[in-house]
């Protein structure tokens, strides 16, 4: 089975909304390496505790950490290298998988949806790849559960229940018009909802998150620090058969 834990950047709001973008960020790994992946983070927040001084169970949490220090006397700029240290791990892994959707709301009309297009998309981009055998190791009969922050689990459980059911996709263009009804059978159970304070893979996609909606739109600090771009050093574990639009797979709704 394959395991993809995720975390969002930006409201999901479309009127009023503080943020121009809403993105996710999803770490996929097989089951049978799960256990490496949970090493290699631990071991990975053992050094952040000898080099920053940053307790193992203090919550990476991106947005936060670059406004106000989780501990005292971590600066700024040592913040944004842990963050940066984060995707540099994660870069290493060759036995994991990350996939981006990012909604751009400008333009999208008022009953446009942004949570649920987004999420969608993610799940559909997960079913699909797993179809494929596309993921690291390549179980292509596999199937899959997701692991979300508990923000929104009651929404999301209520989305991939339906999804398993009616799923209308949009025919080929040689088809002509309408949809097709193709549920997603891969996913199994609801999505399941964990607090991201107890999960560091969690935690992992909420770096990767931010720095996919710093991508899009990067705060004034992102930007004097050229850190706009960070994204682009998860390249070697990027889901790019995710869209072919762009070098990085990134989804863009």
């Amino acid at each position: 089975m394959y395991i993809m834990y995720v975390d969002e950047s930006g409201d999901s709001g479309l009127e009023n909304s503080p943020t121009t973008h809403f993105a996710l960020s999803g770490i996929t790994v097989h089951e049978s390496r799960w256990r490496d992946l949970l090493n290699h983070l631990v071991a990975f927040r053992k050094t952040l505790k000898n080099v920053y001084g940053l307790p193992l169970r203090t919550e990476i949490h991106s947005s936060e950490y670059i406004r106000s220090p989780p501990v005292e006397g971590i600066k700024k700029n040592q913040r944004l290298a842990i963050l940066r240290n984060q995707l540099d791990e994660l870069a290493k892994l060759d036995y994991i998988s990350i996939t981006n959707v990012v909604v751009r709301k400008a333009g999208k009309p008022a009953n446009y949806d942004v949570f649920e297009n987004a999420w969608k998309t993610l799940f559909q981009r997960f079913e699909n790849t797993i179809g494929y055998g596309n993921f690291p190791g390549g179980h292509q009969n596999d199937r899959g559960l997701v692991v979300v922050d508990n923000t929104e689990g009651e929404k999301l459980r209520r989305l991939v229940r339906r999804i398993g059911v009616y799923n209308p996709v949009p025919n080929q263009l040689h088809a002509g018009p309408g949809y097709r009804n193709l549920p997603m059978v891969r996913l199994v159970e609801d999505a399941y909802a964990k607090d991201s304070r107890d999960s560091y893979m969690i935690q992992a996609c909420d770096v990767c998150a931010y720095f996919l909606y710093q991508k899009y739109a990067p705060c004034s600090f992102i930007k004097r620090q050229g850190a706009t771009h960070y994204l682009n050093r998860l390249d070697p574990v990027l889901n790019k058969r995710a869209s072919q639009t762009n070098g990085f797979g990134i989804v863009l709704l």
